[in-house]
């Protein structure tokens, strides 16, 4: 418990020290002054394609070795695994790049990985502090009620705060239950991804979309359509698997007496829930300045974003403690905020030649990948594909940028465009191509473990709690039979 609660204590330190910003202005000033490739000073011109090894190689490690050596390998030996890959790729980069390579590692820690991991943190420890207390029977027509609602309330208060929120009270609901996993596979794609595609506050990408313009409820309607579509064909193919599931297993639930009315207890938390939803709308809309930490630009309401919800953090954490009864009943732990921090920290800078190389396009190794990408099919499918394994915010970036250079159009027009007061054929192509973007770094975010942060956490919260989850690649085939076929209905229904 010690060491968990020193984990929190460093963690706070670490955001005063590094003054960092939040995750989704990764890109929020992209034309810097003196940064002539984007944010990143190593030019992905000059980056051969193998750059990108000790990536695949951290992709294959978090695969590869749960199922090889041991299902628990992350959770004892994920931070050593993932620092030895970061070394692999750091100390050579800094070698062959000097100060340029110290800049872009510096740059991915501050304004990507430290304010991601902040955001989480403070989602994650404020809704552990909310707990659905009650008698919730493990029925097909209940689990598919909390699927629903978690769904729904996704996009208000994002897809961490929605999956903190309610996986605990699903798998309290079910311990009866003998198959589980689809219980948990279904609700990472549902509540983890799908659902947190209305708003910016839902997804990071969409954040992106906001400070760069897009309009903050034109995700609301653009892709309702989309949403609803999938969702309503995933909830009620979830009701059929697990009514089919609760059938084979006997079709009744054990009565033990117990018939407690429900309830929700530590409400007030919604309180400091708000305040974070507040803080990331503020950041969104003020222009404060910025300051500079050895070159990397950090503006000053996004400092402040992070300073509210770290402090929303731990007023929660000061009026429902970690040792109290309701974060205890809760079966709170830090162990799943620290298994995605310590993985996520070897991905944040093994992923910098990656995305280097596709932010300078058709120059880059991967031009050929950036010249066949014309349509929203295309687009689609490669920023969907590609959010599965690297992190979606920056893909989402890359894309956008991509379409609007294609267009040659600037971002100043985009609330024309997408109000239809600007109705030429290029700007309704750019509303084909936004919305296509937006739909494949959400949607597909649900392809992988690694696609979306939630998706790692609520893993480890069911595996924490007795679920033998599937491996990495045992959990791709079910994404791959059950999502990619929605994905092409999606792509000739909406995208043609």
């Amino acid at each position: 418990m010690k060491s968990k609660i020193a984990f929190t204590i460093i963690l706070c330190l670490i955001l005063a020290l590094t003054l960092s910003v939040s995750m989704d202005t990764y890109a929020a000033d992209e034309t810097h002054n003196g940064e002539e490739h984007g944010h990143y000073k190593v030019d992905g011109k000059n980056l051969p394609l193998w750059s990108i090894i000790p990536f695949v190689g951290i992709l294959l490690s978090i695969a590869l070795l749960p199922l090889l050596l041991d299902s628990h390998f992350l959770v004892h030996h994920g931070g050593k695994m993932s620092l030895a890959w970061a070394l692999i790729f750091g100390i050579p980069y800094l070698i062959a790049y000097g100060g340029d390579a110290f800049h872009d590692i510096l740059y991915i820690y501050l304004i990507d990985y430290i304010p991601f991991i902040v955001l989480l943190w403070g989602l994650f420890t404020v809704a552990g502090g909310i707990l659905v207390r009650g008698t919730l029977r493990g029925t097909p027509l209940v689990n598919t009620f909390l699927l629903l609602i978690g769904t729904l309330i996704a996009s208000w208060i994002g897809t961490t705060g929605a999956s903190m929120l309610l996986i605990r009270p699903l798998i309290r609901a079910n311990e009866h239950r003998k198959s589980k996993v689809h219980l948990v596979v279904f609700f990472i794609f549902l509540v983890s991804n799908i659902g947190g595609s209305l708003t910016p506050l839902g997804d990071p990408p969409l954040f992106l979309g906001f400070l760069h313009n897009v309009p903050f409820f034109w995700t609301t309607t653009a892709l309702l359509p989309h949403m609803l579509f999938i969702s309503a064909i995933l909830i009620v193919l979830f009701f059929i698997i697990d009514t089919f599931m609760f059938k084979r297993e006997g079709g009744v639930v054990p009565d033990d007496g117990t018939n407690e009315p429900i309830r929700v207890d530590g409400l007030f938390n919604l309180v400091f829930l708000f305040g974070i939803i507040a803080a990331v709308l503020m950041s969104g809309t003020l222009k404060l300045g910025e300051i500079s930490i050895f070159d990397v630009h950090v503006k000053w309401q996004n400092l402040t974003r992070d300073v509210l919800i770290v402090l929303m953090g731990l007023l929660s954490l000061m009026f429902t403690p970690f040792s109290g009864k309701l974060r205890q009943d809760n079966e709170f732990s830090w162990e799943p905020i620290e298994e995605v921090a310590k993985v996520f920290a070897g991905i944040f800078i093994t992923i910098i030649p990656a995305l280097t190389i596709l932010g300078v396009g058709e120059e880059g190794a991967l031009s050929w990948l950036i010249a066949s990408i014309k349509e929203p099919i295309h687009y689609f499918w490669v920023t969907g594909v590609l959010s599965s394994f690297l992190d979606n915010a920056p893909t989402y970036l890359t894309f956008f940028n991509t379409a609007l250079g294609q267009l040659q159009l600037t971002e100043s027009v985009i609330p024309a465009i997408v109000s239809g007061e600007l109705a030429d054929p290029e700007h309704l192509q750019f509303v084909r191509l936004l919305t296509a973007i937006s739909i494949g770094a959400v949607f597909m975010g649900a392809n992988t473990y690694i696609g979306n942060a939630p998706n790692f956490m609520v893993k480890a919260i069911a595996e924490q709690s007795g679920i033998r989850m599937p491996s990495f690649f045992g959990y791709m085939l079910w994404s791959i039979v059950i999502l990619f076929p929605l994905f092409v209905v999606v792509t000739f229904v909406f995208l043609r």
